[in-house]
C-alpha cells in the first residue's frame, strides 16, 4: 500500500507566546497540531482571541512560533513564500490606483515593474471576478463586495498553491457575504488552492469546507476536526439541507459550550 502523501500545510506541537504591553506573557496557542491535504478548504472557528488569526501569520511566515514546528511541502517555514496568497478582513486597496493597477501592484512593489504578462494575468483575474469592465476604476468607485473580490483577484495574481482568508467577508452585509461565499467557491472550483479560511460564521463555514477544525478559548488548541460530507459543488440547495442545519447547530453547541480557562 503506497504511503500517504506528505502534508501541504504541517502544524507540528505549535506554541505561540506573546510579550503584552505590562511583560507579561500572554499564550495565544498551545501545543497546536494541524496537517492540510493539497487543495483542500478548511476552515478555523472559534471564540475571539482562541489564535485563529495567529495561525495564519504563521503559516505564512510573518511569525516564527515560540515553540514547534511550521512545515509547508515539508520544508520548515522561516520567512514569507511566493506560494502563499494572503486575503484579509478588509480589502485594503490604494486609493489613488485603478482596480488593474491595485491587482498588479504586488509585481511592481516586488520586481519594480510589471510585465504584459502580469497585465493579461490580471485582466483574466478580472473576468473571472466578473468585473472585466471596472479595471479603470478607482476602489472608491466599488461596493464592498466588488473590493473584496478585487483583493481576492490581487492574492491570485502570481498563482499562489496556497490561500490564507482572515475573516475576508466579515465587514459586509449578510446578502453580500452570502454572495461573496458563492463567488469563493466558484473560483476555487476554476483555480484549485489549498485554502486555509478564518471565519466567525458556522453557516459559512459549512458552506465553504471540506473540514472544520473548531478551536478552543485561549489558549487557542485544536478541540475538535470536523469532516463536512455535503456533496459539492455547494449551491442554494445546501443551504436548505436538513445536514447543514444539524451540523450547524450541533458545532454551535460545541463552540459556546468551551469555556475560557
Amino acid at each position: 500500500m503506497p504511503a500517504a502523501p506528505s502534508p501541504v500545510i504541517d502544524l507540528n506541537a505549535v506554541t505561540q507566546t506573546f510579550v503584552s504591553s505590562d511583560g507579561s506573557p500572554v499564550t495565544a496557542l498551545q501545543d497546536v497540531d494541524l496537517r492540510l491535504r493539497r487543495h483542500e478548504f478548511v476552515s478555523l472557528i472559534g471564540p475571539s482571541g482562541c489564535g485563529k488569526s495567529t495561525i495564519l501569520r504563521l503559516i505564512a511566515g510573518l511569525l516564527r512560533p515560540t515553540s514547534g514546528e511550521v512545515r509547508i511541502f515539508d520544508l520548515p517555514v522561516t520567512e514569507p513564500r511566493d506560494e502563499i496568497g494572503m486575503v484579509f478582513q478588509k480589502p485594503t486597496l490604494l486609493p489613488w490606483l485603478s482596480v488593474l493597477d491595485n491587482i498588479t501592484f504586488p509585481m511592481k512593489h516586488k520586481y519594480g515593474r510589471v510585465d504584459e504578462k502580469d497585465l493579461v494575468r490580471a485582466r483574466e483575474l478580472l473576468a473571472m471576478i466578473g468585473l472585466q469592465d471596472f479595471g479603470h476604476k478607482r476602489p472608491d468607485e466599488l461596493s464592498g463586495g466588488m473590493q473584496q473580490r478585487v483583493s481576492i483577484a490581487r492574492s491570485l495574481l502570481h498563482d499562489p498553491e496556497i490561500l490564507l482568508m482572515d475573516e475576508p467577508f466579515s465587514a459586509l452585509d449578510a446578502l453580500t457575504r452570502d454572495e461573496m461565499s458563492f463567488e469563493l467557491l466558484r473560483i476555487w472550483n476554476e483555480r484549485p488552492k489549498t485554502v486555509v479560511f478564518v471565519t466567525h460564521s458556522i453557516q459559512e463555514a459549512l458552506l465553504l469546507s471540506d473540514r472544520i477544525v473548531v478551536m478552543s478559548a485561549r489558549p487557542g488548541r485544536v478541540a475538535d476536526i470536523i469532516d463536512v460530507p455535503l456533496a459539492r459543488p455547494r449551491t442554494l440547495a445546501t443551504l436548505a439541507d436538513p445536514r447543514f442545519t444539524q451540523m450547524a447547530n450541533d458545532i454551535r453547541v460545541q463552540v459556546f459550550s468551551r469555556k475560557p480557562e
